[in-house]
C-alpha cells in the first residue's frame, strides 16, 4: 500500500470526524475491555474504511473506536492484523501509519501471549522492554517514503523508556503485578513445539507472540514512540508441555484485561 491509499484513507477518516487524536492503541486477542472505558464519538467498521485490511481472527471485532480516555482524544483498533492471516507487512501496519497522519503522538499495543520465562504465569501481565523479530518478512521492506520516515530508523529505543516509566509508576499505584521482559515474535499461526520454545529461550526470550514487532518497527520508523504490553495467557515449559485450548487462552485473556485495561488508563491520564 502506498502514500496515497495511506493519504486517502487519512482524509475519509477525517471526513467522518476523526480529528486530532492524540494517543491510538492497538487491542489484541481477547483484549478489547479497554473500548468500554471510552466516552466514544464514533466506531467505524474496518470493512466500511477504503484501504484497511478486515481482521479474519474470531477474537478481533474489528472496528475503530474514537473517543475520549481521561480528557484524552484516543482512536483505538478493536482487533489487528497478522502476517499469519495471508496479509503483507504492509498491510499489517497500514493502520499504524493511518493514525500517525491523523495526528497521534502515542502508541499504546496490546498482545496475548505465551510465558516462556518459567517464573510467570498465565494471567500475568508482561511489560515488553525488547524484542526478538523472527518474522521471515519487514513492513519497511522496497521503495522507503521519506514523509513516512528515514530509510534506516534506528531501533535503540523501540518502547519508549518514558512511557515504560509511566506504565511501572501506574502499576506501583493501582497495586498490579507487572512482569517485565523481551518479546519474541514468531510467525504462526501453530504454537511452538518443544525444542522451538527452549530456542525461544536461548535467544532471550521471556514471552512469545504473533504480533506487535511490525507496529513497533512502522511506530520507529515514522516517529511514533509506542510501549506494549503482554497478557501471559499459557505457560510454555518444553518438559511439561500440554495441549493449548484456544478457548482457555480467550479465558485467561479476558480476566487479566481488566488489569489491563486499570494499566492503560492510568497511563493515558499520566500522557
Amino acid at each position: 500500500m502506498n502514500l496515497e491509499q495511506i493519504k486517502h484513507t487519512v482524509e475519509f477518516l477525517k471526513l467522518k470526524g476523526i480529528l486530532e487524536p492524540e494517543i491510538g492503541i492497538v487491542l489484541g486477542t481477547g483484549l478489547g475491555n479497554l473500548a468500554t472505558k471510552i466516552e466514544t464519538n464514533l466506531v467505524i467498521d474496518y470493512e466500511d474504511i477504503p484501504n484497511f485490511p478486515v481482521s479474519t481472527v474470531e477474537m478481533h471485532k474489528g472496528k475503530l473506536i474514537y473517543g475520549k480516555i481521561g480528557g484524552k482524544q484516543v482512536l483505538a483498533m478493536q482487533g489487528r492484523f497478522h502476517y499469519y492471516e495471508g496479509y503483507s507487512m504492509e498491510e499489517t501496519v497500514f493502520p499504524i501509519r493511518v493514525m500517525k497522519l491523523l495526528g497521534i503522538t502515542s502508541l499504546l499495543i496490546s498482545n496475548a501471549a505465551g510465558a516462556i520465562n518459567l517464573a510467570y504465569k498465565k494471567g500475568d501481565l508482561m511489560l515488553i522492554k525488547d524484542h526478538v523479530n523472527l518474522f521471515p518478512a519487514n513492513p519497511l521492506l522496497g521503495q522507503n517514503e521519506p514523509e513516512l520516515g528515514t530509510r534506516f530508523p534506528d531501533m535503540s529505543e523501540p518502547y519508549s523508556l518514558q512511557l515504560n516509566d509511566y506504565l511501572r509508576t501506574t502499576a506501583q499505584e493501582k497495586e498490579i503485578t507487572l512482569r517485565e521482559g523481551v518479546y519474541v515474535t514468531a510467525q504462526g499461526p501453530m504454537l511452538e513445539t518443544p525444542a522451538e520454545y527452549r530456542m525461544l529461550k536461548i535467544v532471550g526470550g521471556d514471552a512469545v507472540g504473533m504480533s506487535t514487532v511490525p507496529e513497533v518497527i512502522a511506530a520507529n520508523h515514522i516517529g511514533l514512540r509506542c510501549c506494549a504490553v503482554s497478557v501471559l495467557t499459557d505457560e510454555c515449559d518444553p518438559d511439561n508441555l500440554k495441549p493449548v485450548d484456544i478457548a482457555e487462552i480467550i479465558e485467561v485473556a479476558s480476566k487479566a484485561e481488566l488489569k489491563l485495561t486499570d494499566l492503560f488508563v492510568g497511563l493515558i491520564e499520566k500522557i
